[in-house]
């Protein structure tokens, strides 16, 4: 089940992060047997990093969250560090902006295994879902001011769920690695027990000192019952899904998914320049009993950004969503087709100004409109190195 927390200032948000770090670290610990006392302060020291994030939104826009005006993004805080020799932990918290009200999610809250040999890794605990290219990394690490129209319709922005996955690293000559998930489905089901399985495999390599490449598959399969949404007068307004919820707003038994990424840069030296070239497709079929072979959900995008000095990074995407909302017996048809321009400038690793320009089309939406962002993402402490 989410965890999600109103708040109403900063002081109350710091104290609600360390009630969920009380609820959700300590009793891995006394669970695990390890007491503060057989922990010396040195092992005891996380690394902890902060992502500070906002937006200023010129008009609100369909399967958007927040705008106009100025709004909070993505904010994180980030506790991780080794546990011992076996174990290593991370907990995250995100404090965003929904319909005016400031809220605490706890989005990551797992342990991990560390050196199990054979390229092989455990995952326990509430996590982002290896499903597509996107959806493993933080939204904080994207080259544009949103993730893709496809995926705030089908995945909620990012998806994370509860739950454990096993992973794999092949010793090939090449890179492969393979993923199982077994998840509880939170937001698709209100049931107990595993509501979701996924599988995904990536491969990838180099073409030369200045090329690399990375392909994947993926495939979910939802097993809680598919729920059927009541009829309105006013189907627009109703079904005008936000992608703020970071769960399966649009959903059936099965989805399919497929992720290409191709980068340049001048003799593998990505500091001064590189140019990024990234594709996905999404299908989603067996929306409820009433559907046919007809019915179903289907998006895809293609990106170009090109980081033309150290600082200074433009970018082109282009994406596309056909949806059907279940009316009873029946469904309607959204389509939304979206266009993105930006330009970023990032003073250092740590932060980046974004100005971005989106223009929509389409039927079935209320808030299909173009609009202007400028976004900042600033960050301190310790971050990891982000995804290819």
């Amino acid at each position: 089940m989410t965890m999600m927390i109103k708040v109403k200032s900063m002081k109350q948000g710091i104290n609600a992060v360390r009630s969920i770090a009380q609820s959700a670290v300590l009793p891995l610990m006394i669970g695990a047997g390890i007491t503060c006392s057989a922990v010396n302060a040195k092992e005891l020291n996380p690394d902890i990093s902060v992502v500070l994030d906002a937006l200023y939104i010129q008009n609100a826009f369909a399967l958007g969250h927040g705008g106009p005006g100025f709004v909070p993004g993505h904010n994180e805080l980030s506790f991780g560090a080794p546990i011992d020799d076996l174990f290593s932990g991370r907990l995250t918290a995100v404090i965003e902006s929904h319909e005016g009200e400031t809220e605490l999610e706890l989005e990551e809250a797992f342990i991990q295994t560390n050196g199990l040999g054979y390229g092989l890794s455990v995952k326990a605990g509430r996590f982002l879902s290896n499903i597509g290219y996107l959806n493993p990394q933080h939204s904080h690490g994207d080259s544009f001011s949103t993730r893709p129209a496809v995926y705030r319709a089908l995945l909620g922005s990012h998806y994370f769920d509860d739950g454990l996955q096993l992973a794999v690293t092949l010793p090939t000559d090449f890179y492969w690695s393979l993923s199982v998930e077994a998840l509880q489905g939170q937001s698709v089901s209100g049931e107990d027990g595993i509501g979701l399985y996924t599988f995904s495999t990536k491969v990838g390599g180099d073409i030369s000192v200045s090329q690399s490449w990375q392909a994947g598959v993926s495939y979910m399969n939802n097993r809680s019952p598919l729920v059927e949404e009541d009829s309105h007068d006013d189907h627009d307004e109703a079904h005008d899904h936000s992608g703020h919820n970071h769960g399966l707003s649009y959903y059936g038994e099965n989805l399919y998914a497929a992720d290409l990424v191709w980068k340049w840069a001048p003799k593998g030296n990505n500091r001064q320049q590189q140019v990024s070239l990234s594709a996905e497709y999404f299908y989603v079929d067996d929306l409820n009993e009433f559907a046919t072979k007809d019915d179903f959900h289907e998006g895809w995008y293609t990106s170009a950004v090109w980081q033309f000095s150290p600082q200074w990074s433009t970018g082109l995407r282009y994406g596309e969503v056909d949806l059907k909302q279940p009316h009873g017996d029946h469904f309607h048809s959204q389509t939304l087709q979206e266009s993105d321009w930006m330009l970023s400038y990032a003073h250092s690793h740590f932060s980046t100004i974004r100005l971005q320009y989106m223009h929509q089309s389409g039927e079935g939406f209320t808030n299909i409109d173009n609009t202007v962002m400028l976004q900042y993402v600033m960050s301190f402490g310790e971050h990891g190195a982000h995804e290819f």
